[in-house]
């Protein structure tokens, strides 16, 4: 399918549509985990530590499902696809658990049954993200997965533009009809199951598009390399350690800020992250999250391209440094304005980083041959996702509750990530960079 000389082939833009339709889907998925789950767990406690614990399940489930079921999704034969079954039906339990955190919290349910909710989100996502990230490089071809993965980025980062805009306006909606204001006035109005029943359609239709859509690359199932040689080989082949290493960097640095967000603003604007205060600037966080991913769309073309045309290698690096600076300006500033300025370069870097990074991984497997392995090398991509998630939550919630509530202290140490990366990227070399 793919052409090792790395020549540009025509794209299939039906299947990079259908593909970036499921990414708009997903994204509304976990921007309704990021967007209302800590507001909505503030009900329950004001504790960062225990808020940030529930929040990387996350990354726990997603540090053990995609890497087992990928490399699983190599392995089989099945008529429908080696990886579309997966889709169908990750895609029907995500819609499922969609709902159900909206019954659990509606319900007046305990912490622990509204914090099993959200981890049956995550799994439900996780139970396909590898399949669904190795889609793209199984049924697009070398040369022009940077391309695709701009088109694919900026649906994805569309698609929690669209959550973050829909809950915002939902709150001015219930504030005009309550006289409430902020995050309380949408979960003591009707309006607060909207999101929670959009999320669950898209997440339902576009596993079905997908499934009916996308169709695979006729290969055998892959059973020459085992689970632990798989592991070996990523050791042994330098590249893919640097890079999962990189990405690893990269996606706490960005967790620290994203989960822990509205204690940022509280702190930074209110003086405290008392839930009175994280409350009172969730209009401001949902508008902050939509401003970053608007500019994260601004950069995921170009840095799609930037990635065919002028180097893998160097389309990383920019990414990485654009994204960097405005976290090291962040540790001074104080005003909104400020806040939306350094967000808002940062969400360019961003784009230009996501764009160019998801085709590494294809472009790797296509230089060494193996690209039969998709599943279980998107697999492992996915883990170095949801590594940094279960970190971030942890330890960003124990590092702000050591320094006495300060969250503004994320900002530096997430800059500091990013830019101890940028050796890592540039000693890979197979990538066919001069």
């Amino acid at each position: 399918m793919s052409m090792p000389g790395g020549g540009r082939g025509r794209l299939r833009w039906t299947v990079v549509l259908s593909l970036a339709f499921l990414g708009f889907a997903r994204s509304t998925g976990w921007a309704l985990n990021k967007g209302l789950s800590f507001p909505l767990l503030s009900s329950y406690t004001e504790s960062a530590l225990v808020k940030g614990s529930i929040l990387a399940v996350e990354g726990l489930i997603g540090i053990v499902v995609p890497p087992l079921l990928g490399y699983y999704s190599d392995t089989v034969g099945w008529r429908s696809g080696r990886r579309r079954p997966f889709v169908a039906i990750g895609g029907t339990m995500a819609a499922a658990s969609s709902l159900l955190i909206y019954a659990a919290y509606t319900a007046e349910a305990s912490l622990p049954t509204f914090a099993a909710a959200l981890a049956f989100l995550y799994l439900s996502l996780h139970i396909y993200t590898a399949q669904y990230r190795a889609l793209m490089p199984d049924t697009v071809e070398s040369g022009s997965r940077g391309r695709a993965s701009g088109v694919i980025t900026l649906f994805e980062w569309a698609g929690n533009l669209f959550l973050f805009g829909l809950a915002a306006v939902l709150i001015a909606m219930a504030a005009e009809t309550s006289g409430g204001s902020g995050m309380r006035a949408l979960a003591e109005s009707p309006y607060l199951g909207i999101p929670f029943i959009v999320t669950s359609a898209l997440l339902l239709i576009s596993a079905i598009v997908v499934y009916l859509i996308v169709r695979e690359p006729g290969r055998s199932p892959s059973r020459e390399e085992g689970f632990w040689d798989y592991v070996r080989s990523v050791v042994i082949r330098r590249d893919f350690l640097r890079f999962y290493t990189a990405q690893t960097m990269w996606w706490l640095s960005f967790e620290l800020i994203a989960i822990f967000l509205y204690g940022i603003l509280a702190y930074v604007l209110r003086g405290s992250a008392s839930e009175g205060s994280i409350r009172s600037v969730t209009p401001l966080g949902l508008m902050l999250m939509a401003l970053f991913n608007v500019t994260v769309l601004l950069g995921s073309l170009p840095g799609g391209v930037m990635y065919d045309r002028v180097g893998k290698r160097a389309s990383m690096i920019l990414g990485s440094v654009v994204f960097a600076l405005p976290q090291l300006w962040a540790w001074t500033i104080g005003s909104e304005l400020e806040i939306s300025l350094a967000l808002a370069v940062a969400g360019i870097g961003w784009g230009i980083l996501m764009a160019s990074s998801f085709p590494v991984i294809g472009d790797l497997l296509t230089g060494y041959r193996r690209e039969e392995l998709t599943g279980r090398y998107y697999g492992l991509f996915e883990a170095t996702r949801s590594l940094p998630i279960l970190l971030a939550g942890v330890l960003g919630g124990a590092l702000v509750d050591m320094t006495g509530g300060n969250y503004r202290i994320l900002f530096p140490v997430g800059a500091m990530l990013v830019l101890l990366s940028i050796p890592l990227v540039w000693s890979m070399r197979g990538l066919g960079d001069r």
